[in-house]
């Protein structure tokens, strides 16, 4: 029963992580971010004004109108051009007050006292006189025109207690959406971007030649910060491992550390030629990266070999030399890009070290983009340039693809430019690739074809492109 019972929280733990990480991910998208705070603000202030009109009995209900419409627009479009407290503020309260005067100017009897209406002329005079002032003033606000004529209906107080109120109760919100988009909705990327907080512990199986070059790669990436470390990778075939273990009488629990005491030449040879290896290659990381790197040599299956050392020494990436198998990528990435923890399989040209200018187009936004465009400015770094692209298909959707890109960019500190084409992507990549150093593209397979990276027609480009190439899949938390 208490094995039963560990199991089950062992397995409920599990799910409520799968949650938390999907949940996060989705608030990545910041369409799903606005969207979810404009819900949940809202409601919050047509309570508190609520409130405040039960607890004060001379605060009109016709607050709420204006103070809710006026907080929706603010955190609806919390970049956009309404999205300005001062605005905010001094369009409700002028709109009130040019209500006010409309009142006064044609006299206190077309107001709607009791059993009274207003009258056209001072509705028309109210909607005037705050267009003009608004316009004037520079604080044009869609609910400084419901403010304006909800003030000629102000039968439970004075109209001038209702300016008041209408500009207490908008400076109330204006600050709660200050502070929000200050300390939460800029800084969001250190809240809920994945690759921001984490991603610095990267294991590098070192497989075949071009493990060195996944390895520099992964370095670049690991020291972007502080507590960055490079785990080097070696899997040795289980049946020279077995050996050893049988020579040694299965007291070797890590290969190089005790490769001289192995008695068979060959399976001692081979053991330290992988040790010899893996130190040469950390030295070289460390002296070009300043970064901690360590070496482990596992045996068995490749594949379930890298997903222990994954476990075992708590890396958070796996960045992979490219590999490809009849036009796909390999049996060993595919199975690298099905773990549980973010993956990278690099491809390079030329065996360069930096790459200080980086393409990454992207199709929508979310966590596979925000993560490439993460890694993007690790490997630029402050004096380097990274380009963020989405291509369209016709001429309409120009203005939407540039609020996806500035959407994917806007929290992320880093020389980010951003760049919308009409253009077959993988073309335009191509037609581009002297520019850069480096395109990072995703690999998700239900993405278009900005990111689908799994299928033969991109492959076939890759090959082709000059500047190397890294391919990123975001973990399947378990």
């Amino acid at each position: 029963m208490a094995a039963r019972f560990a199991s089950l929280v062992r397995r409920l733990r599990r799910l409520e992580h799968r949650e938390v990480v999907a949940v996060r991910r989705w608030l990545e998208r910041t369409d799903n971010l606005v969207r979810l705070s404009a819900l949940l603000f809202v409601p919050a202030v047509v309570a508190l004004v609520t409130g405040a009109s039960n607890a004060v009995g001379e605060l009109s209900f016709l607050l709420f109108p204006p103070l809710a419409s006026g907080t929706y627009t603010l955190f609806a479009d919390p970049e956009g051009r309404y999205a300005d407290p001062l605005r905010f503020v001094v369009g409700l309260t002028v709109g009130a007050l040019a209500g006010l005067v409309a009142l006064r100017l044609v006299g206190t009897a077309s107001a709607a006292g009791a059993g009274t209406t207003i009258t056209p002329g001072v509705a028309a005079l109210s909607i005037l006189l705050t267009g003009a002032a608004t316009w004037i003033l520079d604080v044009e606000e869609p609910s400084a025109f419901s403010s304006a004529l909800l003030v000629l209906a102000a039968d439970r107080a004075a109209p001038w207690l209702y300016v008041a109120f209408i500009f207490l109760g908008s400076v109330v919100v204006a600050g709660a959406f200050t502070v929000w988009r200050r300390r939460f909705y800029e800084r969001r990327a250190s809240f809920l971007y994945g690759t921001m907080r984490a991603d610095d512990h990267v294991l590098v199986p070192m497989r075949g030649e071009r493990g060195r070059g996944a390895a520099v790669f992964a370095a670049r990436l690991a020291a972007a910060h502080e507590a960055g470390k490079v785990v080097l990778l070696d899997v040795v075939a289980e049946d020279r491992i077995a050996a050893v273990r049988r020579s040694l009488n299965g007291d070797v629990e890590a290969v190089p550390d005790d490769v001289s005491e192995v008695t068979d030449p060959e399976t001692r040879e081979a053991a330290a030629t992988a040790a010899r290896r893996l130190e040469s290659h950390a030295d070289e990381i460390r002296r070009l990266a300043d970064v901690t790197c360590e070496v482990v040599v596992a045996s068995g299956d490749p594949l379930d070999a890298t997903r222990e050392a994954v476990r075992a020494a708590n890396c958070d990436l796996v960045v992979t030399p490219y590999e490809e198998e009849d036009g796909l990528l390999s049996a060993f990435v595919r199975g690298v890009f099905g773990g549980a923890v973010d993956a990278i399989a690099f491809r390079t040209s030329d065996g360069r070290d930096r790459w200080p200018r980086v393409l990454v187009p992207v199709s929508r936004p979310g966590d596979s983009a925000h993560a490439m465009v993460d890694f993007a400015c690790r490997l630029a770094g402050e004096d380097g340039s990274v380009s963020v692209c989405t291509c369209i298909d016709r001429e309409v959707e120009r203005r939407p693809a540039e609020n996806t890109l500035a959407n994917v960019v806007d929290a992320v500190d880093g020389p980010i430019e951003t760049r919308v084409a009409r253009a077959d992507v993988l073309e335009f990549v191509e037609a581009n690739e002297d520019a850069y150093d480096l395109v990072m593209l995703g690999s998700s397979g239900d993405r278009s074809a900005a990111s689908r990276a799994v299928s033969p027609p991109t492959f076939r480009k890759l090959r082709e492109l000059n500047c190397d190439v890294a391919v990123v899949d975001r973990g399947r938390p378990r």
